[in-house]
């Protein structure tokens, strides 16, 4: 069917702006700070033959966008009987999901009596049941251990809310008030979408709508096709390293082998470490997740559909443990695998393409979880994740505090935070010289440090990069990797895995002290422009001695002026 240029534009920007009004809604009524100011969320609209993906809000999550496909063929594969109205709720990672904290539910869209699409969304949830408050269990050894899992179940039949299917739900998580609060959210963002996609279906037909979605899936892949022609053909390798998973003291190797032919991407991730112990596996979905972002970085013009996956073939064997296979714990998979995996992609791409090239970023949300009882205001499960540096690259400087790369969502905002939860912060600053050095200079991460003001609390931590940096690129050094301790009684303490530990015991007083990454720098110190290196000593980002040790400036002790004579002198030495 031939749709005419504005048509074809005004049903992308309908679409769009359908699934960003699901987010809002989910945003704006959700009880957890971490879906309505972190927004930890995403919603779309999903095509009825296959699950694929016709539109995300622009808001929400990018790890979601191949994810919820999967979840959507998940309902479609095991529900055998639907109706108008019928809304499924799923968590399980294995089916098409993440961790168990990120809920998705799935409503099937009927219009004038016909399954025409299905609508999504996922919140992440601050707990879900499981030995720990919070879900991230770092020394759990199976999915068990991490909470409740839910295969595709009816939450609604015909609009009839399956009573029973929410006892157990509430029943089995920590906080249920507050749970219920989110679901009622994620519920009433799905009838929001299917309200929005009536109207739009009656304005301009099923066969209008659904041509112009065919067509926007062409451009797409067509648009992807031609970026990656652009690559040169061959083969790039790259790896990269966690610092463990939470169980066994070894390192976890991301190995990639990109294979650029034509326009066509294969993508080899089979020399990977095995499955581990520990949470830090990732399931299929989300692994691929993240190589669909590392593009979308890199060629950020591309509308991202199901179209623009269509070049992409991998080799994922299940027993690495970048596909593993249940009952293998993955509460690290979303926030902290996926992260890496873009990280190698990023770092393959680079070499195929160093004109746009980018050094690695922080690598981590560090996920930090709180449980505990408020003498005034009862239990409480408060969740944050904390931003890092970006690397630098062929255009800037590395963002500082920036997002996690896999996610728009944002630390929430210290004054919700406190007002919630027995909290008080004592620092929330950029980290100091955490950026690598470089033409252009890696961003640089953050300090976030509060101490318990009521009752008692366990904390446990996930995070990584504490032993292996962000990397540096074309001659740039690598980021400071992540430091965090505690302060227990007065006594300093760090986990023994440095990046992950759970069950900290801590009372009134006590302190969580957590250091971020920066971002690995682009090109060689040497060249960037002394009055850049000048202005970052004045703003405080660098030392007067990392200026002349780094990047070869003298800055004059007794005040804010080069000495150009000798820092001439130390870059023909250092050349």
């Amino acid at each position: 069917m031939e749709i005419d240029p504005i048509t074809l534009a005004v049903i992308r920007g309908s679409l769009e702006q359908i699934a960003d009004e699901m987010d809002a809604t989910l945003e704006r009524m959700a009880f957890s700070p971490v879906i309505s100011d972190g927004f930890d969320r995403a919603s779309g609209i999903y095509d009825r033959e296959n699950g694929g993906v016709i539109m995300q809000g622009p808001r929400g999550l990018p790890n979601f966008i191949y994810v919820m496909g999967f979840t959507v063929r998940s309902v479609m594969e095991r529900i055998e009987e639907m109706a108008p109205e019928d809304i499924y709720i799923v968590n399980d990672p294995y089916l098409g999901g993440t961790h168990l904290m990120d809920v998705k539910m799935v409503k099937p869209f009927y219009y004038q009596g016909r399954l025409t699409a299905f609508l999504a969304n996922s919140g992440h949830w601050p707990d879900i049941g499981g030995r720990v408050p919070g879900g991230f269990s770092t020394k759990a050894t199976e999915i068990y251990q991490e909470g409740l899992q839910l295969p595709p179940v009816k939450l609604y039949h015909r609009g009839r809310l399956n009573r029973e299917v929410l006892k157990i739900i509430l029943h089995n998580v920590r906080v249920s008030e507050e749970r219920q609060g989110d679901i009622i959210a994620q519920v009433t963002s799905l009838h929001v979408g299917a309200d929005r996609l009536t109207r739009l279906l009656d304005r301009y037909g099923v066969d209008t709508v659904f041509g112009a979605v065919d067509e926007m899936s062409r451009r797409s892949e067509q648009l992807m096709r031609s970026h990656i022609e652009s690559l040169p053909d061959g083969t790039y390798w790259f790896e990269e390293h966690m610092d463990s998973d939470g169980v066994d003291w070894k390192p976890l190797t991301i190995d990639l082998s990109m294979t650029v032919d034509g326009s066509d991407v294969h993508l080899d991730f089979s020399k990977s470490s095995p499955a581990c112990r520990g949470p830090l596996n990732s399931v299929l979905s989300t692994t691929m997740a993240g190589v669909y972002i590392a593009f979308k970085h890199t060629f950020p013009d591309v509308p991202m559909n199901e179209g623009c996956f269509k070049p992409f073939t991998f080799n994922l064997p299940p027993e690495t443990f970048l596909n593993a296979q249940h009952p293998r714990p993955v509460a690290g998979c979303a926030a902290e695998v996926c992260q890496r995996v873009i990280d190698v992609v990023l770092g393959a791409l680079g070499q195929a393409n160093p004109e746009r090239a980018y050094a690695g970023p922080m690598g981590t949300v560090t996920n930090l979880s709180v449980g505990g009882e408020d003498p005034e205001r009862g239990y409480y499960v408060l969740y944050s994740f904390i931003g890092g540096g970006y690397g630098g690259n062929f255009e800037t400087d590395g963002l500082t505090n920036g997002n996690p790369t896999l996610a728009l969502a944002r630390t929430q905002a210290l004054e919700i935070l406190e007002a919630r939860y027995p909290i008080l912060f004592r620092q929330y600053t950029i980290r100091e010289g955490s950026g690598g050095a470089g033409l252009r200079r890696g961003g640089f991460g953050v300090v976030f440090e509060f101490e318990i003001r009521r009752g008692e609390a366990s904390a446990s931590l996930l995070g990584d990069r504490a032993l292996f940096a962000p990397f540096g690129i074309l001659g740039g050094k690598p980021a400071q990797v992540a430091e965090h301790s505690f302060v227990l009684q007065g006594k300093a303490y760090r986990p023994a895995h440095l990046s992950k530990d759970e069950g900290v015991y801590m009372q009134v007083g006590d302190v969580v002290r957590l250091e971020t990454p920066g971002g690995g720098g682009y090109g060689n110190p040497l060249e960037r422009p002394s009055e850049k290196v000048l202005e970052d000593v004045r703003r405080g980002y660098y030392s007067r001695e990392v200026a002349r040790e780094e990047y070869g400036v003298v800055i004059r002790e007794d005040g804010w002026e080069i000495d150009e004579e000798e820092t001439q002198r130390l870059r023909r030495i250092e050349d």
